[in-house]
């Protein structure tokens, strides 16, 4: 079987980066394309060197539409606007598009539902296995406690990140309230200030920490009476992201168009 073929948007960040490594590690799959922000000060670097790999022959490019002709699928941890933008690009093409970026608007899933009409689109706040696991697990009990368990998530990360609460705290939001089968849009409390008042019964909240170089700490905690249940997630490297990336991608690669989860790539859905 060939290799699967793949671009990196965002070559030039952090994400970018692990993930060329990753792609470079990962049997079945090679990297054809990296692309970055017009204007961005990577722009016609080697994409391998900018990721300590030393030169690949793949420069780092502001367009990625002529780059697609030669590819199987494009990976995205860029941000919103610029995804919205790849996954029509992508789905012009019927190609395999996996998507990582979070902060999405529901204006911009809506769109990405659109594009994934006409393409493979795997969408994750996490790509991670053990995240993807962890949520599984938090669906299930959720679904067994009743709401004499009070669910509160808390979530940490550097103090770079642009978005809270993160990608993967609301994943696990959307999970509990899943297994309570409530719309978690209605019972959210993303924030606490001042006399707040007793806390709502049934509610899922949430805290968001940021500060130093932290790649990612959640933890899911069902507090009841004298007890108390927490589930805890904490990602050492960016490079457990990436490779559930390419994972995603190749398992992407050759199925009809829709809008997959990690949750499908791994066989979670039934959990």
């Amino acid at each position: 079987m060939s290799e699967m073929r793949l671009i990196v948007a965002g070559a030039g960040g952090r994400m970018g980066r692990t993930l060329v490594r990753a792609i470079a590690d990962t049997r079945g799959a090679i990297l054809v394309g990296a692309v970055d922000a017009p204007g961005s000060a990577v722009l016609g670097r080697d994409a391998g060197e900018l990721a300590g790999l030393g030169q690949n022959g793949v420069k780092v490019a502001a367009d990625p539409a002529p780059l697609l002709d030669q590819a199987d699928g494009l990976i995205n941890f860029t941000i919103p606007t610029a995804t919205v933008a790849l996954a029509e690009i992508v789905a012009r093409k019927g190609l395999v598009h996996v998507i990582g970026t979070t902060g999405l608007t529901p204006e911009d899933e809506k769109l990405i539902a659109t594009a994934a009409q006409r393409s493979a689109i795997v969408k994750s706040g996490n790509m991670s296995l053990g995240v993807n696991l962890l949520a599984a697990l938090v669906k299930r009990v959720a679904r067994t406690l009743d709401q004499d368990f009070d669910i509160e998530i808390v979530e940490m990360h550097h103090n770079k990140k642009i978005d809270a609460p993160s990608g993967t705290a609301l994943m696990f939001g959307r999970a509990a309230a899943a297994g309570r089968n409530v719309d978690l849009a209605t019972v959210a409390d993303r924030g606490r200030d001042g006399e707040t008042g007793a806390r709502c019964p049934g509610h899922i909240g949430f805290a968001s920490l940021r500060g130093g170089t932290v790649v990612g700490d959640h933890s899911v905690v069902f507090a009841g009476p004298a007890e108390r249940i927490e589930l805890t997630h904490r990602a050492e490297d960016r490079m457990i992201f990436a490779r559930g990336a390419v994972r995603a991608a190749l398992w992407a690669h050759g199925r009809k168009p829709g809008l997959y989860t990690m949750a499908d790539v791994l066989g979670l859905d039934d959990f």
